[in-house]
């Protein structure tokens, strides 16, 4: 990327997912990536709206595996987020309720400072969440894309009147844009570029750090040569024969991520109880991430001296979310599985890193876990109980290892960069078949299958 070209980056501080999305385009973000709910230049009315939706946000979100009668209000929660059934194919572009009620919070000002003060510079608009998107488009501006952030999304992400809309969609996936079109947005405003993974992971077009880090991680998820024996030209081949390696040089690691809200913290601990024997003798490393949460990052380092493990286990932490990025993208170089529910993350398994997925918090996250286990990258967790069993199982198999390879040949990682070129010249235009895919880079890649 090139820091000559700007635009307004803009973000919402609520979860990671959105600052995670925006996080790449930092050398690009004109002054700062600007965050609509809680940056210097919003309004104190509007910043008070924001803090009672996050708060409940994480609030709720905590409460999904919480007892009777607690969990219910998390039902009730998320048939505010309820998707639609995907098929049949028909018309959704009808405005639910949800949507109205957020069309009226902007037409009552929410977003309205943040729209008069990127007024000032005529900027295209980038932004990881709906709602400044759908602020811009009703004051009138220009070159607005918005990034979608996961495989399914609710109707609230559009306009009521969406062939009306300017703003252009850059969706991570097929099953987006088709979603996208199913709640009325034209076509010509879909560009299909992938999820945009750090620049730090991929290392440019050519995915250099990307090809290097996965030649690496194969050997520890293919312990018995199974997925070798049968791709080794391959990997040549896409990976290039300089970065194969008979051994990764580490233990098999694997990185569990708490999510924004602080939920799941639990089993954390309860993979490295699993595992404590592996870990002890050096066979086995985890990275438990706290990200910005003091309370979850505490938690862990109790349950570890609880534990009396001194070594193996690193907690993953900062005060402020892109120190945390950086921290977290830093130990994914040497990262063999990631462990998360499946938000935004999904998407990093693109990187080549297959993915164990936690219960789903939220009906985009079901979406997501469907979409990983359909380009045949992710695992939804069995028995922690039983972990040491059916992990070390699935390892010695070289299923990780071949999920590790259609991750990276399947999902897109090319999105970082798509976005970029959208934003800064390619004209709004109907995508070929499969254009945030990797097919177009990778000879022998199969297409995007959801």
């Amino acid at each position: 990327m090139t820091d000559e070209r700007k635009a307004w980056v803009i973000s919402v501080d609520m979860g990671y997912g959105h600052q995670r999305a925006a996080f790449p385009f930092q050398p690009i973000a004109e002054e700062r990536i600007l965050t609509a709910n809680n940056d210097q230049i919003i309004a104190p009315k509007e910043h008070r709206y924001w803090e009672r939706a996050r708060g409940g946000y994480e609030f709720v979100s905590r409460l999904r595996n919480a007892p009777f009668p607690l969990h219910l209000l998390f039902d009730v929660y998320d048939r505010f987020q309820r998707i639609s059934p995907f098929f049949p194919f028909r018309d959704l572009s009808k405005p639910t309720t949800t949507a109205l009620f957020l069309h009226r919070k902007i037409r009552g000002g929410l977003c309205k400072s943040l729209v008069d003060y990127i007024r000032l510079k005529d900027l295209p608009i980038l932004t990881t969440h709906f709602i400044p998107a759908l602020a811009a488009d009703y004051h009138g501006l220009e070159r607005v894309f918005c990034v979608v952030t996961d495989t399914d999304i609710n109707r609230v992400w559009v306009p009521p009147k969406p062939k009306e809309s300017r703003i252009t969609y850059l969706a991570p996936s097929r099953h987006a844009r088709t979603r996208l079109i199913q709640y009325g947005v034209l076509p010509e405003r879909i560009i299909q570029t992938g999820f945009p993974l750090p620049d730090s992971l991929v290392g440019g077009k050519e995915c250099p750090v990307l090809r290097r880090d996965l030649a690496r991680r194969i050997p520890n998820l293919d312990p018995k040569m199974k997925f070798r024996q049968k791709y080794l030209p391959l990997m040549a081949a896409d990976l290039g024969i300089d970065n194969i390696t008979e051994e990764s040089g580490r233990p098999l690691t694997l990185m569990y991520l708490v999510g924004g809200a602080g939920a799941q913290r639990e089993i954390g601990i309860q993979l490295v109880e699993a595992l404590r024997s592996r870990i002890e003798r050096g066979e086995v490393r985890v990275f438990l991430v706290a990200g910005i949460r003091m309370e979850v990052y505490t938690f862990f380092m109790q349950e570890l001296e609880r534990l009396g493990i001194a070594s193996g286990v690193d907690v993953v932490f900062a005060p402020d979310k892109f120190g945390y990025f950086e921290k977290m993208d830093a130990a994914l170089h040497d990262t063999d599985i990631i462990w998360t529910k499946p938000s935004e993350l999904t998407f990093y398994t693109a990187l080549g890193l297959p993915v164990i997925t936690s219960p789903p918090v939220g009906a985009h996250e079901v979406e997501n876990q469907r979409w990983l286990q359909n380009i045949g990258s992710g695992f939804p967790q069995e028995g922690l109980e039983y972990l040491d069993d059916w992990l070390f199982y699935v390892l010695e198999s070289g299923k990780f290892a071949e999920a590790a390879w259609d991750g990276f040949k399947n999902a897109p990682w090319m999105g970082t960069y798509l976005i970029e070129d959208a934003v800064f010249g390619a004209a709004p235009s109907a995508p070929a078949e499969e254009p945030g895919s990797n097919e177009t880079q990778l000879s022998t890649n199969k297409s995007d299958n959801d």
